[in-house]
């Protein structure tokens, strides 16, 4: 059997594997390269979030990293071309880095999942609570009678004797109909305008009867103009007609407080009262329940239940309207008082 042997200038061989076929440092360095290039080039998924600009220009832009790592581990870096990206173990919510024009990557606030979309989301308007006879269903201009006018109170003696022929109308036509007529109202009646309803003859009632244009009876029509006469008789007694409708409540609407709609009343003692009055006076057509209707639209009563947004409102409009009218009202009183006693005292003289 032979024996190799080595010549003593040569290069020292090196000692082979217990396999025969691989050389030990050689295929630790080769270990080695594999391991760092793993650990290097880890696969990433990057979503952009923006579009891309066309030419790679620079600018911030943002991107979620999804990075193949276990959820249970708290960090780790990795290394690629001299920059770091640190990922953050996060519970349920995406991950969010900045890179801007230079390379830096830093890191962005974490947003969880659903957050845009609730922040996006616009404010849902909370519905207005009204009396329980406004419904969702119910005609925009009934609705718009509801939150401007009815309960509001009135002192102005033309919009008094609208209100009362209004509450009148009641008795043949709905509210919704009689608001949309409301026009044709005041073209029939002048504005209700008292002085000149008072006026109208025989002639004018069998002109708006024969016309078509009349929205009432022939009783309904004969009782308004004769309202108006009597109206006019009272402004001269009290100084203005709002003074005599006021004057039952003390210059302060009545504050019922109902919950429900079912609570309010068709008629009370004091709508009696008033009705009795009118009529003894010559009023027509004017009952305890239309009276009522006439001192809920009027503002002299407030009839709006607590749950409607009107009902404080109605109320804080008393403090600004009745306190002028007050005042008004004593000014008149002291005038006709003055006005009086003279007279008085050349009765007396002999």
């Amino acid at each position: 059997m032979s024996v190799a042997t080595e010549n003593p200038g040569s290069e020292t061989r090196s000692i082979l594997a217990p396999t025969g076929n691989r050389v030990r440092v050689v295929e630790e360095q080769r270990m080695k390269r594999e391991i760092l290039s793993k650990s290097v080039e880890k696969p990433k998924r990057v979503i952009s979030q923006t579009p891309p600009k066309p030419g790679g220009g620079g600018g911030a832009s943002v991107a979620v990293v999804r990075n193949n790592v276990s959820a249970d581990s708290s960090s780790d870096s990795s290394s690629c071309n001299g920059s770091t990206v640190k990922t953050v173990k996060s519970m349920g919510s995406k991950r969010r880095i900045v890179k801007n024009s230079n390379g830096v990557v830093k890191p962005a606030k974490i947003v969880p999942d659903g957050a845009e979309a609730l922040a996006l989301s616009p404010m849902v308007p909370v519905p207005v609570k009204r009396c329980d006879w406004i419904t969702p269903n119910s005609e925009p201009l009934y609705t718009s009678f509801h939150d401007e006018e009815w309960a509001v109170p009135v002192h102005d003696d033309m919009k008094l004797f609208e209100l009362l022929v209004l509450s009148q109308a009641l008795a043949e036509l709905t509210w919704l109909a009689i608001l949309s007529k409301r026009e044709t109202f005041r073209k029939l009646f002048d504005d209700f305008d008292p002085s000149s309803v008072a006026k109208f003859d025989e002639k004018k009632l069998m002109s708006m009867k024969m016309n078509g244009n009349t929205l009432l009876s022939e009783p309904k029509l004969r009782a308004i103009v004769e309202n108006a006469k009597q109206l006019l008789k009272i402004q001269q007694e009290f100084g203005s007609f709002s003074n005599y409708c006021w004057r039952f409540v003390n210059h302060k609407p009545l504050k019922n407080g109902f919950r429900y709609s079912r609570q309010v009343p068709a008629r009370t003692p004091k709508s009696e009262l008033i009705s009795k009055d009118l009529m003894r006076r010559g009023f027509c057509c004017v009952g305890p329940t239309i009276v009522y209707s006439f001192m809920q639209v009027a503002g002299i009563v407030n009839d709006h239940l607590t749950t409607c947004f009107r009902y404080n409102e109605c109320s804080m409009n008393v403090k600004t309207n009745s306190t002028p009218q007050l005042e008004k009202t004593e000014a008149l009183r002291e005038a006709m008082e003055t006005t009086c006693t003279p007279n008085e005292s050349q009765l007396r003289e002999p």
